[in-house]
């Protein structure tokens, strides 16, 4: 039995792992081994990502989808797959207008802006082939998408029980799949739900008849499926993973043999954080994320805070997973706390650790709930900074100063900084003396600096209409120019926790009392 992945940039294919059922990709020719998709598959996933902003189903795989319709075949499509497959969706979050892209009309329901990254429990309340026999039941996965309000007259079978949405504490049950009339197409806002509730595999197995030796066939299938996409950096991008050598060789070897040693260990992370919002935190993760894996390095991406959808792109580079520990908790915002996660982390052998901030460093550190920032993550345990502060507001001046006034209140909380990045730099003279500046003024080790970068219009981040390949090449090139990456691997450190900061302590590193 053949089951296609749709596999086209924008696509994110090894983000979940879609129950270990994919066993062929489908390009955008439409074709699989040589043949029309529809003559040889038994069924398609049509993965997440940004396949509709990018615009990337081209007419040929268009038309196999719907050929593969009008057989009964099984299609499953997740959060822009599920969007693929409606009416239309309105990218226009951030615009006056609406900005509508079509799209195949199988699936009669349209997408309005809405975010939630909130992990879910979602309810069955209608049969079709993914969810038969589970009326009523529950089942697990996660929300990760900006235009998520779903109206329409395709029949519901799952609704969602969230938290929040578009940043604000909103419970309430929303759509979060449905069905065509025939019953053989879903759409569902649930990534991870085929890896968190088996009994969706066995019912897609059932709908295909599969026998014991064909699913045996398929697991094998979909091993030599995750070996060949996780050789290439991105998609269509003709980066190739590297066998590691040199320094990045060593640090595996040297990370293996400390890993063997002691098995609790975890592995080496550090923290990309920034002054405030907009200073490019996810651009230089993005960037450093794809490049360490472009060199052979098994890479985990995480994410202070709530808003996953930022580690998307380093996703995309990498073909990682969205792990269930990918979200640190702040307060009640995010996924698990950070003890937990890094619990987590050693019972896996990753080569290194990146973990983005959120927002600025510093910000909601005053909080009563604690922890509630970056900072106080990194303090509970001691992972170094790497602080960004970008230039494109108020100059490479305020950057600076900025860097300085953070670094020194950082420092009273014995946190390492190792190094910081003046980003979007647009003269080099300035940034010359703006670095000797913070280097007087703080004795940080290393300033460095990367210029100004022309993204492509609405492609900058994940809160508008982002084009991955066009975000994320733009990193990968940008970071393996600018910065050192040998330098960046050996400032990251083995974390371990030790304690939060009580809110006495902050308050009195701020001389509030």
């Amino acid at each position: 039995m053949k089951i296609g992945l749709v596999y086209v940039e924008g696509a994110v294919p090894a983000f979940e792992d879609f129950g270990f059922l994919p066993t062929h990709i489908v390009r955008n020719n439409g074709m699989v081994e040589g043949f029309k998709a529809h003559k040889i598959l038994d069924g398609l996933i049509i993965p997440g990502g940004t396949i509709v902003e990018s615009a990337s189903l081209s007419q040929d795989l268009q038309e196999e989808i719907h050929l593969m319709n009008r057989e009964g075949k099984f299609i499953l499509g997740i959060c822009s797959g599920f969007q693929v497959l409606a009416n239309e969706t309105d990218l226009g979050r951030r615009s006056p207008c609406p900005i509508i892209k079509r799209g195949l009309g199988i699936l009669d329901v349209n997408f309005y802006p809405m975010i939630s990254n909130d992990r879910v429990n979602a309810q069955v309340v209608g049969e079709s082939f993914l969810t038969k026999g589970l009326l009523g039941d529950f089942i697990t996965g996660f929300h990760c998408h900006t235009y998520g309000h779903i109206e329409g007259e395709a029949k519901p079978i799952l609704k969602s029980k969230i938290k929040r949405t578009d940043y604000s504490e909103n419970p309430r049950e929303i759509l979060a799949g449905v069905k065509n009339q025939e019953g053989n197409v879903v759409g569902t806002m649930l990534h991870g739900s085929l890896d968190e509730n088996p009994e969706l595999i066995d019912n897609i197995l059932n709908f295909l008849g599969a026998d014991e030796k064909q699913k045996s066939r398929i697991n094998e299938f979909n091993r030599i499926l995750l070996k060949k996409i996780k050789k290439e950096v991105g998609i269509n991008t003709g980066i190739k993973v590297k066998e590691s050598s040199g320094i990045f060789n060593n640090w595996k070897s040297n990370q293996a043999k400390l890993q063997k040693k002691d098995p609790k260990l975890i592995p080496p992370t550090i923290i990309i954080a920034s002054t405030g919002s907009d200073s490019g935190k996810t651009f230089i993760s993005t960037g450093l994320a794809g490049n360490f894996h472009e060199n052979g390095l098994k890479v985990a991406i995480l994410k202070i805070g709530p808003d996953v959808r930022d580690i998307v792109p380093a996703l995309y580079l990498t073909k990682g997973k969205m792990e269930q520990y990918a979200s640190i908790k702040i307060g009640d915002l995010g996924w698990m706390e950070l003890e937990l996660v890094l619990e987590y982390l050693k019972r896996n052998k990753f080569d290194l650790v990146i973990i983005e901030g959120v927002m600025g460093i510093l910000t909601g550190i005053l909080n009563e709930k604690i922890p509630y920032s970056g900072a106080e993550i990194a303090s509970a345990a001691n992972i170094p900074i790497i602080l960004v502060s970008g230039c494109n507001k108020g100059g490479i001046e305020t950057a600076a100063v900025d860097l300085v006034a953070h670094i020194k209140i950082l420092r009273k909380m014995q946190l390492n900084i190792p190094a910081v990045i003046l980003n979007r730099v647009y003269d080099q003279e300035i940034f010359q003396k703006a670095s000797q500046y913070i280097k007087k003024e703080t004795s940080v080790a290393r300033v460095m600096g990367i210029p100004k970068i022309n993204l492509k219009a609405r492609s900058s981040t994940p809160e508008v209409q982002i084009k991955l390949e066009d975000f994320c090449i733009s990193a990968q090139k940008t970071i393996k120019n600018h910065l050192n990456l040998n330098q960046i691997l050996m400032m990251a450190e083995n974390p371990l926790f030790s304690h939060y900061m009580t809110r006495d302590n902050l308050e009195e590193l701020f001389q509030i009392k």
